[in-house]
């Protein structure tokens, strides 16, 4: 995040960079968060979890859509798979 503020201030730094300075004033440097799973495969398919019994998997989504006024609206549709 400071590297980011950094940037957008005008200074080309880069993230490593910023990490030795704040090591080397004493700071603590917040530690890397593990990458989360992917769900995706690297073929393009995804990996779903099969539905073994009734209200086993859920799929939901939101959709925006705009009336003839020109307001919008959205919905969460909810499916048992």
């Amino acid at each position: 995040m400071v590297t980011g503020l950094l940037n957008n201030a005008g200074w080309c730094v880069n993230h490593k960079r910023v990490e030795r300075i704040w090591r080397r004033e004493g700071l603590k440097v917040p530690q890397k968060q593990k990458k989360r799973g992917r769900l995706w495969l690297n073929d393009g398919s995804c990996v779903r979890l099969r539905p073994e019994r009734p209200n086993h998997v859920w799929s939901y989504d939101f959709v925006q859509d705009r009336t003839a006024e020109g307001r919008t609206y959205r919905t969460l549709n909810i499916i048992d798979e």
